[in-house]
């Protein structure tokens, strides 16, 4: 049985337009289940990862706005509030389905925890989008009142943006495998991993970053042995020159076209640019390994190489 790592983008867990109640989340969450039970009826092996960007934005939100009556929690405290919310949801969506097709697979979450650099240099550039959009008059105000950076987003908006270090190690990785080699559909890096450094006492300790989803699921798909690593995002292919006159929708990609591409600037930091670079490094990492960069509709279709964006 082939075994794939595959990582939910945000537009798999809320529906663009929609309020963002946890009644629409869950909507969104069994509609995208339905296209994990597809491939999961080919016979594939499915390991779940997920972002979290606009959810720990919320949640960060919150805490703030409530910290005159109750104690704001610290950033790695929200990302973990992010994994076990969007993970019982996932949970309750792929089950629900699983069950209506007569499976009776157990879906399972694991809170992770991914090491980082505490001396990575992306401390010091923050660069991953998190929470809501807003209009760059909105975003100036917020910088202003509260010393956040914020960016322009791929010409959607601007958000808020913080460190996103490179993931070096996930610490439940061997509760992780346990899960999967007998048997159940793990959960895992939602997020990216809530973040944690060694102090000098050798203890793990939360740290204020988003480790990339896309990144971290590559680390996670080396780690497990992975045939592929399947990232599903909101557009089904991958295209240069995107949204230019002359953008060209990418069947397939090799590494080395992918490096070519990358650094002629086609691929936006925060957005396709960490997916095209995951996409390389798992690729690259074991002969025989490949990565489809797709959205969640054609996943199924992408995997018999007739959808998406095949990198070999």
């Amino acid at each position: 049985m082939k075994k794939l790592v595959i990582a939910l983008g945000g537009n798999a867990l809320q529906a663009e337009g929609k309020p963002a109640t946890a009644e629409a989340q869950l909507e969104v969450v069994e509609e995208t289940a339905a296209y994990i039970a597809d491939i999961i009826d080919k016979g594939y092996q499915v390991v779940v990862a997920h972002g979290n960007g606009p959810q720990v934005g919320r949640i960060v939100l919150q805490n703030e706005y409530a910290a005159p009556v109750s104690p704001a929690m610290p950033f790695d405290v929200c990302g973990a509030m992010s994994q076990g919310y969007i993970g019982y949801h996932i949970q309750q969506g792929l089950t629900k389905v699983l069950r209506q097709r007569g499976s009776k697979k157990e879906v399972v979450t694991v809170v992770t925890q991914v090491l980082v650099d505490q001396n990575d240099p992306k401390f010091k550039a923050p660069s991953k989008p998190i929470g809501p959009f807003y209009t760059e008059e909105e975003a100036k105000a917020i910088a202003a009142e509260k010393g956040y950076t914020m960016k322009e987003d791929a010409g959607r908006g601007w958000r808020r943006v913080v460190a996103s270090p490179m993931p070096v190690a996930i610490e439940e990785l061997d509760a992780v495998k346990c899960l999967v080699d007998n048997g159940f559909i793990a959960v895992t890096v939602g997020g990216g991993g809530i973040p944690v450094i060694r102090n000098e006492k050798g203890e793990l300790v939360g740290t204020a970053a988003v480790i990339d989803k896309d990144l971290a699921s590559e680390r996670l798909a080396e780690d497990l042995d992975a045939d592929a690593l399947v990232i599903l995002t909101a557009v089904e292919k991958v295209s240069i020159n995107y949204k230019k006159p002359d953008q060209k929708d990418l069947d397939t990609l090799s590494v080395a076209e992918a490096k070519e591409y990358i650094a002629a600037g086609h691929f936006a930091p925060g957005s396709m640019l960490p997916k095209i670079e995951a996409a390389v490094k798992f690729v690259e990492s074991k002969p025989g390994r490949r990565a489809i960069i797709t959205s969640l509709d054609k996943a199924a279709a992408a995997l018999d190489g007739t959808a998406g964006t095949t990198l070999c």
